[in-house]
């Protein structure tokens, strides 16, 4: 396989990530980082640091459609990035000196709790009660839906915020822009609407990439011709991702989002404890 093919290869299958990412508000970097280091076989290490760049350009692509159509709650989103950032820069400080097997390993464990998360039933903001934090916060909103505006209120706001430093933490540990988590932060705890917590996730990833990026630059783990095919292709993905969605039914979104990372948890937590990563 030469330099073009190989390039090419890496760009279809990020973009299918970007398009996976876009829809879920998992950012891509959940199938770029499972994608590079078993099927190409790259060190992971190189293959976070290609993800949280295109992460970025996910972020970038995708955030911007739903910022304009209403969707994204920035006040929330803008609230909640103060306590990914300071997780991420935390993340990325145990990365550099963890292996490659036991990063593999926390990644597989992280998708499958999600993924277990995410199957659950939920009441959503329209459903529950503001708190009074989230009310002096002015973290309520409301969203597109097929009739109109729908309003959502929001609490459990200390929980969700706790939850985003972690959030922070695993992106820059995996380099997944910890998407997974960040929408299960506020679906679950903070009883944010599906689709409003997926375009918030991605609205916010792109700081939390960015924070751990520069560290991963910094040490030689972002190598430019491996990022730009992944970033490219995630980029596109991620906009044809964001028409999707607005036409989407929440219940396949959840289905979508659980059955992926399933497969890619087992995929990564086997190949950690093998050796093979």
């Amino acid at each position: 396989m030469n330099v073009l093919e190989f390039s090419a290869l890496i760009g279809l299958g990020s973009l299918l990530a970007g398009f996976l990412g876009a829809l879920t508000g998992l950012g891509g970097g959940v199938v770029v980082v499972p994608m590079l280091a078993l099927l190409f076989h790259v060190d992971i290490r190189y293959a976070i640091g290609a993800s949280l760049v295109s992460v970025i350009a996910t972020s970038s692509g995708a955030a911007a459609a739903y910022v304009r159509d209403g969707y994204s709650n920035i006040r929330i989103g803008m609230f909640l990035e103060t306590a990914t950032t300071v997780g991420a820069l935390a993340g990325v400080g145990i990365a550099l000196y963890v292996s490659s097997s036991a990063i593999a390993v926390v990644f597989g464990v992280v998708l499958l709790y999600s993924a277990y998360l995410s199957s659950r039933h939920y009441d959503d903001g329209a459903h529950v009660p503001s708190s009074k934090l989230a009310q002096r916060l002015r973290l309520h909103g409301a969203y597109p839906g097929p009739h109109g505006k729908e309003s959502y209120n929001v609490t459990g706001v200390p929980a969700g915020y706790g939850l985003m430093f972690v959030a922070g933490a695993l992106s820059g540990l995996l380099g997944i822009g910890s998407g997974a988590v960040k929408v299960l932060a506020m679906d679950r705890a903070m009883k944010i609407p599906f689709k409003v917590s997926t375009t918030t996730s991605n609205f916010m990833i792109g700081v939390t990439a960015a924070a751990s990026a520069g560290l991963y630059l910094h040490r030689g783990y972002i190598a430019p011709g491996l990022a730009m095919p992944v970033m490219l292709g995630v980029l596109t993905g991620s906009l044809l991702g964001a028409r999707v969605l607005m036409r989407a039914r929440v219940k396949v979104l959840r289905y979508l989002f659980a059955t992926v990372i399933v497969v890619l948890g087992f995929e990564m937590i086997y190949k950690g404890i093998t050796g093979r990563i």
